[in-house]
């Protein structure tokens, strides 16, 4: 399964949208101007899916990420010197390859590969590709990719 994240390269409010293969809408994601930090994940019919919450009092900045309002994960940046890196707490995952160039995987605990994402500039608009392997990933996926990008900035 193929997603596109594109991002208006100047969106203060974190505004994406997710497009499927046929470059449809997918999902929306809309930032709000909070403490802590929230996007809300909405489907294509503007359902709500998915919420994804910054931890305020954390060393490191931290992710929550929810699911039907349950939580289902974390992201959490990790304390490193020359590059950005990432602890991924749900289903086992690991982020592997160039974060900061945007040219990574999320792989399973077998090192099996989840996701591979990457990354073009074009104009005022980023559009990042999400090469999923389980449809059934794609929201962990999209949340995972969002609290990278939103780390980046």
């Amino acid at each position: 399964m193929i997603l596109k994240i594109k991002q208006k390269v100047m969106s203060v409010m974190g505004k994406y949208e997710i497009l499927d293969e046929a470059d449809q809408i997918a999902y929306k994601i809309q930032g709000r101007m909070s403490l802590p930090k929230r996007f809300e994940i909405t489907d294509a019919s503007g359902a709500q899916v998915a919420v994804m919450k910054s931890k305020v009092f954390d060393l490191m900045p931290t992710f929550r990420l929810f699911i039907g309002g349950a939580e289902v994960g974390r992201v959490k940046k990790k304390i490193t010197m020359f590059k950005p890196a990432f602890k991924v707490d749900c289903n086992n995952w690991k982020i592997q390859g160039n974060i900061l160039g945007w040219d990574y995987d999320i792989v399973d605990a077998e090192g099996k590969v989840v996701a591979s994402l990457s990354k073009k500039v074009i104009s005022l608009v980023d559009y990042y590709t999400m090469d999923i392997v389980n449809p059934d990933d794609a929201l962990m996926v999209i949340m995972i990719a969002l609290a990278i990008d939103v780390e980046k900035q």
